[in-house]
């Protein structure tokens, strides 16, 4: 060991002494005494350690209280910093699960600002001085757009689900199509949330074939429900075929058995003519089907929330479980699904992010896209390659499985690092006020789709990408 190993250990400041530095006196004003003492003395411990490891090192790298200092400060923001943080999507994927599903709108936002900073009447009768109930703020809405009776919310679509068959055929049957026994989301699957609700499952048909007759041989004293599951996550092709929605309505009425439609993706605008074929709630309420769910977040491009849509007496029915307090939502929920609901209403589709992004031309992209190459380019001719590409954009979101949007890629080939090396010094950044760039990876080059960048986002992109690729 070096003999000025025990004094330099001996030179570090006490926890006293850094707390009395400006920088530390500062932060204490900001950020606590409790945090900033613990920051400090973690630090203080990682440099005795570093220290005593160094011991037998001809020339152990100097520690000063500065260099304490500013560990200490750089803690105190890793402390203080936020786990849910703003990142841009570069993937290409609009309803990207991972990354939240769809965007608010600015309009949805600034309602929340502006409602939730306060009180408000989120279940007070303003006409009558009463107690009211949360649901009318955005059920008549639902149910104008959505073509139904009346409509409710929970908070998200497995939940509603869960609710109806609880509701209506708890210890009971529902009859199901095999070919729709689908898995959502992080494991949960249709027939697991049915034993759960206490409905009994009664599958009918095969994977890929299921006929009218197989419902109707199927019916018996127990039936409560004929369900119907709309495959957003998948699609079965070649020898199938399943009832129309026209039959299986037809079914339910001569039977006096309603039909449930579980429509996960939650389409209300037609989207056809940007390629995308989804079933409308509308059109499903149009036909005769006595309920239907869906999400908020996905294609309906609102919150995190579950749709319950249809006849009166049965979301009424539903409404009086008791689970439904429980699954219900809050005040932020309502306030941004009522602004979302208000641009359909307005047919101000463009104003909800996800529905713009859907909607935006290959062309546009297109010249977004050479612009911002060119950006690149003209910065770093030396350290990466830059191109233009043809690709495709994608839903997400458990959504439109095997239909894609044309769009334009840049591609980003750095000189210096790999192009995992590149997208991982995108997704973590050294510094804490620069938003995680996420993006993908094709033919170990970076792909950056615009379609999901809002505009504003673009020159934060090519910052990022600037640091990344000269680092």
């Amino acid at each position: 060991m070096q003999p000025d190993a025990n004094a330099r250990l001996r030179k570090i400041p006490s926890v006293d002494e850094l707390l009395g530095r400006a920088r530390i006196a500062s932060l204490l004003q900001t950020a606590g005494r409790g945090i900033v003492t613990e920051a400090a003395r973690s630090v203080l411990a990682n440099v005795r350690e570093g220290l005593k490891h160094s011991a037998y090192e001809s020339s152990p790298a100097p520690v000063g209280a500065e260099d304490i200092e500013s560990r200490i400060v750089a803690e105190v923001e890793s402390l203080l910093a936020p786990s849910l943080r703003r990142v841009i999507n570069a993937t290409g994927v609009i309803l990207h699960t991972n990354l939240g599903r769809a965007p608010l709108s600015s309009t949805a936002i600034a309602r929340m600002a502006e409602t939730v900073a306060s009180y408000s009447n989120l279940e007070y009768d303003l006409p009558s001085g009463q107690r009211g109930k949360r649901d009318v703020h955005t059920a008549s809405l639902l149910a104008e757009i959505a073509g139904a009776e009346s409509a409710i919310v929970v908070n998200n679509n497995a939940a509603a689900v869960f609710l109806v068959l609880n509701t209506l055929a708890k210890g009971e049957e529902v009859i199901v199509s095999r070919g729709e026994l689908i898995e959502i989301g992080d494991g949960f699957r249709i027939p697991d949330i049915m034993a759960e609700s206490g409905a009994i499952l009664r599958e009918v048909g095969t994977t890929n074939r299921t006929r009218i007759r197989d419902y109707e041989r199927a019916l018996n004293e127990r039936t409560r429900l004929l369900l119907r599951v709309h495959p957003s996550n998948f699609r079965i092709a070649g020898f199938t075929e399943k009832p129309s929605l026209k039959e299986l309505v037809a079914l339910g009425r001569r039977a006096q058995i309603p039909v449930f439609e579980d429509l996960g993706s939650g389409c209300l605008a037609d989207l056809s003519s940007s390629g995308i074929a989804e079933p409308l709630a509308r059109e499903s309420c149009r036909a005769g089907v006595a309920l239907v769910s869906f999400s908020g977040d996905k294609l309906l491009g609102g919150p995190q929330a579950g749709v319950i849509a249809g006849t009166k007496d049965l979301v009424e029915r539903v409404r009086r479980n008791p689970l439904f307090r429980a699954l219900r939502v809050d005040k932020l929920t309502i306030v941004a699904l009522e602004a979302t609901l208000q641009s359909y209403r307005r047919g101000a589709l463009d104003e909800i992010p996800s529905l713009r992004m859907i909607r935006l031309s290959a062309d546009v992209i297109a010249a977004r896209a050479e612009q911002f190459a060119g950006k690149i380019r003209a910065q770093l001719s030396r350290d990466a390659a830059v191109d233009v590409r043809e690709g495709f954009s994608v839903i997400g979101g458990g959504s439109t499985p095997d239909q894609q949007l044309p769009t334009w890629l840049v591609s980003v080939a750095s000189r210096r690092h790999s192009a995992a090396e590149l997208e991982e010094r995108l997704r973590l950044p050294a510094a804490q006020k620069v938003p995680p760039i996420i993006a993908r990876i094709e033919e170990n080059r970076v792909i950056f789709d615009l379609r999901t960048v809002f505009p504003e986002q673009e020159s934060s992109l090519t910052d990022a990408i600037f640091t990344a690729c000269r680092g």
